[in-house]
């Protein structure tokens, strides 16, 4: 039976752009967190670079093939990678309105990693007294008052 790993993710920004950080926590006893901040950025970078991180993270210490069970607090990453990439790989990274991707770089590494890994996506209510949520939020914040 292959183990599953869940890892909760998050990102801000104190105006938008502006101070930015991300932070992951990967569930465990203790639990494993990683965080990191961008004098100047915007919500999104930091949401993508939180997962982006703990992927990474896995991927570095985690030997064979494991599932993940990644949570994260935006819409924009769940739908993204879940949903929204597909049409824009098939469309040269272009939205539907033939914009460019915003964040494209981010988006194609989050992409290259996540096909390495058994990675389940789900939401959950950011702010809504969810533990380990809660936890990568006040990493966040932690984060961007170090550069404030």
């Amino acid at each position: 039976m292959q183990e599953t790993i869940t890892i909760y993710t998050d990102g801000g920004c104190s105006g938008n752009p502006g101070v930015g950080g991300w932070a992951y926590v990967i569930q465990g006893n203790p639990p494993i967190t990683g965080s990191g901040s961008d004098p100047f950025t915007t919500n999104n970078k930091m949401e993508l670079s939180a997962v982006i991180y703990a992927l990474e993270y896995v991927l570095l210490n985690y030997s064979g093939s494991v599932n993940v069970e990644l949570i994260t607090d935006s819409q924009y990453v769940k739908q993204g990678i879940s949903v929204w990439i597909h049409n824009w790989k098939k469309n040269g990274w272009k939205t539907a309105s033939k914009s460019p991707v915003k964040n494209k770089e981010l988006w194609q590494t989050l992409d290259a990693i996540s096909r390495e890994l058994n990675v389940t996506w789900k939401w959950v209510k950011g702010h809504s007294g969810v533990e380990l949520n809660e936890l990568c939020d006040t990493l966040v914040q932690q984060e961007m008052a170090l550069l404030q």
